[in-house]
């Protein structure tokens, strides 16, 4: 089964130069050489640690596995590993997650879900300063513009290069980088509790939604020219409704400005001073 809209299908072999140049540049500026990444063994991270892998060489490439009670993904995740010759570590979360449960009360799945998520992260950024290396993010387009990820958890990374490839996008890089066959035919997951799925807690598949967000973003058509092109009203108030409901999640925390001299851009010494 295709995975990727025909509108949103791109040349795989020319975007993957692009992105591992984007990856070399960025760490070089940093002063540093490698990444640090959570393999949870779906396709957003195979594909990320194959970049990676391809643009700073797999031994500047660690690999998480950050388990919370649950194994099944551990093949899928040493298989990305293996493909990829990338050094593959395995965290598990659960002490830290369920000391913080104990005393929280009763919380929902959702609740766990992130606090897993916030886990991991803290996690991941220690993980990078052990080794002097970054930390790579592994969320894409689709998902951004949805709000489906967990703030500060694993929506937070240091670089992003998947995060302007539609989902179906990445499954096309994916199997241009060679990911094993099993990790892009499995059915995607956060991983947020036993048996929960994407597309499942969203109430919407990959495949619709990218063709959709690619007209309504992309193309910059109308909700009304939408409905022309077979979109119902109620599919599209249940997708923009997550846009819009989400929209903070996609901006760094908004600085009061007093002065009117917020620091966002680097500071040049002159040469020779």
């Amino acid at each position: 089964m295709d995975k990727c809209p025909e509108e949103l299908r791109i040349d795989a072999e020319l975007v993957k130069p692009v992105l591992e140049r984007f990856l070399r540049r960025r760490v070089e500026a940093a002063g540093l050489q490698g990444v640090v990444l959570g393999i949870s063994g779906g396709v957003d991270s195979a594909a990320a640690a194959g970049l990676a892998a391809a643009a700073l060489g797999a031994e500047n490439v660690t690999g998480l596995w950050l388990p919370y009670h649950d194994a099944s993904d551990r093949d899928d995740a040493s298989a990305v590993a293996e493909r990829f010759g990338v050094k593959l570590k395995e965290v598990p979360v659960a002490p830290m997650v369920d000391a913080y449960l104990a005393e929280a009360g009763k919380v929902d799945e959702v609740r766990r879900g992130n606090v897993c998520a916030r886990a991991r992260m803290i996690v991941l950024f220690d993980q990078s300063k052990a080794a002097n290396a970054l930390v790579l993010g592994t969320g894409n387009k689709t998902e951004l513009l949805l709000g489906y990820f967990t703030l500060f958890g694993d929506g937070a990374c240091s670089l992003a290069p998947l995060a302007d490839l539609y989902k179906g996008q990445v499954y096309q890089l994916a199997e241009a980088l060679g990911v094993p066959d099993q990790i892009i035919q499995k059915t995607p997951s956060a991983g947020l509790w036993p048996g929960q799925t994407d597309e499942g807690e969203m109430g919407i598949s990959y495949l619709q939604v990218d063709r959709y967000l690619y007209y309504l973003v992309e193309q910059g058509e109308s909700p009304t020219k939408l409905l022309e092109r077979g979109f119902d009203a109620d599919f599209q108030r249940h997708v923009i409704t997550m846009i819009n409901r989400n929209l903070f999640k996609r901006h760094v925390p908004v600085i009061a400005a007093v002065t009117g001299k917020t620091i966002t851009k680097p500071i040049i010494l002159p040469q020779n001073f």
